[in-house]
């Protein structure tokens, strides 16, 4: 009953909230024209809306039967519906609470730690980084390139190239440059061919 009163007087406590509203004057409130008036009246009718019927709505929701547990299985509740009728007590022991059980709950207290593990835990070794790895070739030095594997360039490595092949092609071919930056020269004749700088 106290659970009702107290549902009904928070929800009635809402209602005349909403309904305390001003009504808006278009003297007062130039900024609440349009979109925020519909919004603002909008909000106050909702409110009404479900507010609607509330101590019957309210009634109806604390009057609902609580959950009950889940069917017994056919062959079980025979069985339940014996021992039962032969052992009234047992029924009446279950739904019974025990007061000196609860105060034992009271006088508990857990403390957990975590077992200690009894596999050895094994040290994990980085994967070996490749041994020729090298510095890039140039001045630009804002570059985060720190280090570059063996048969491949960098973006200004493969530009400082292709300069140079362009201003000197006699000395800068195809096979000193492959044998400069330990390139393939299949790749190294492509390169030369189909890219080429300003």
């Amino acid at each position: 009953m106290y659970q009702r009163k107290v549902f009904i007087a928070k929800c009635m406590a809402k209602t005349s909230e909403s309904f305390n509203m001003e009504p808006l004057a278009y003297s007062k409130n130039l900024e609440l024209r349009g979109h925020h008036a519909r919004k603002r009246w909008g909000a106050s009718v909702f409110r009404a809306l479900r507010n609607f019927n509330l101590e019957n709505r309210a009634e109806r929701d604390i009057s609902k039967r609580k959950p009950s547990s889940a069917p017994k299985h056919p062959s079980n509740k025979k069985l339940l519906v014996e021992q039962t009728s032969h052992h009234p007590e047992i029924e009446r022991e279950v739904t019974n609470k025990d007061n000196k059980l609860l105060s034992f709950l009271k006088d508990i207290y857990v403390d957990s730690r975590d077992p200690v593990s009894s596999l050895k835990v094994k040290n994990v070794q980085p994967k070996p980084v490749p041994k020729e790895f090298r510095m890039p070739k140039d001045h630009h030095s804002e570059m985060n390139v720190t280090s570059i594997r063996k048969g491949k360039i960098s973006i200004v490595e493969a530009l400082t190239l292709l300069n140079n092949h362009k201003l000197y092609p006699e000395t800068w071919t195809a096979e000193k440059i492959a044998q400069e930056y330990y390139l393939e020269l299949n790749d190294e004749n492509s390169l030369l061919k189909y890219f080429a700088t300003f």
